[in-house]
């Protein structure tokens, strides 16, 4: 009962990142607005793991913390956000952001000994095409996968191989969580992994020239969600569901976030729910059952 009540707070935390990342476009440049949550994420564990005097990554373990942090939310978010910018169409991002549960079952096996059966690999297929469905207006809208930059300047093979570095980084990220980092208490990796994203989101905001920062409630309470609620509490359920059984198991619920959005969507900002899009969520609901069976 409790497993299953971690995956839907984790599977509906998680597709509110779509929710923030709309929310927050007039009033905060993108990796601005990263680097205060993942920040604002950092000093919350370091709290905690200070209140509760456990033991901190030493060493060659802190760094992998870093990295790891780095690679799983600075890089993902903070690549995907450049993309996107850049003209890569925002339901391409969102579905190659499906691949990675594809791809960290293909990579457990050989790393870790994780083997999906059969039905497991149907229901990661069926997750992949049920998002696919959710996305279909997004995806039919966009005449191809890129659109050319506003200067031109771009070429659009960096900005294809930067959003396939995004899905990279998380299942990288994913899958190091089952290292001997699983080992360290998850409070103080917490802390450490939120600091190796902050430098990444950091390095693309001085990098990109972001400074735009405009006050509202809007914004700070958006900011405040992602701190606690996105990179607070679903990240770190995420982490500990890799850590405590299968990392394909685990990631198959991103299956359900685009279509959970897609309702919060329509919820919140009046967007429009089809027909197809309701059958995606349908699809994908049974193919995650049958990944995680």
């Amino acid at each position: 009962m409790l497993a299953v009540f971690n995956a839907f707070v984790f599977v509906f935390l998680w597709s509110t990142g779509f929710v923030v990342a709309r929310a927050i476009k007039p009033y905060a440049d993108p990796n601005l607005f990263l680097l205060a949550r993942f920040g604002g994420t950092a000093l919350l564990f370091a709290a905690a793991a200070l209140l509760a005097r456990v033991e901190w990554p030493k060493g060659r373990a802190t760094v992998k913390h870093l990295i790891a942090g780095a690679l799983l939310q600075g890089v993902y978010l903070g690549a995907g956000y450049w993309a996107v910018a850049q003209g890569m169409s925002a339901g391409i991002m969102a579905l190659l952001g499906a691949l990675q549960p594809l791809l960290t079952a293909a990579a457990a096996a050989p790393l870790f000994g994780e083997r999906l059966s059969g039905r497991g690999w149907t229901g990661m297929l069926l997750g992949l095409a049920g998002v696919a469905l959710v996305l279909e207006p997004k995806l039919a809208a966009a005449p191809s996968a890129v659109a050319q930059g506003s200067a031109g300047s771009v070429p659009q093979w960096l900005i294809v191989g930067v959003s396939i570095l995004a899905v990279g980084a998380i299942t990288a990220g994913t899958l190091i969580q089952k290292t001997s980092l699983s080992k360290a208490d998850i409070r103080s990796a917490s802390a450490v992994q939120n600091i190796g994203a902050a430098v990444v989101v950091l390095a693309f905001a001085l990098a990109l020239g972001e400074h735009r920062w405009v006050a509202s409630p809007t914004l700070w309470g958006s900011l405040a969600w992602g701190i606690v609620m996105l990179s607070g509490v679903s990240v770190t359920l995420l982490v500990w569901m890799v850590r405590s059984g299968d990392a394909s198991r685990a990631t198959a619920l991103l299956f359900l976030a685009p279509p959970l959005a897609a309702l919060e969507g329509y919820v919140g900002f009046g967007e429009t729910l089809t027909v197809v899009q309701v059958a995606g969520f349908v699809v994908a609901l049974i193919g995650v059952l049958l990944a995680r069976s």
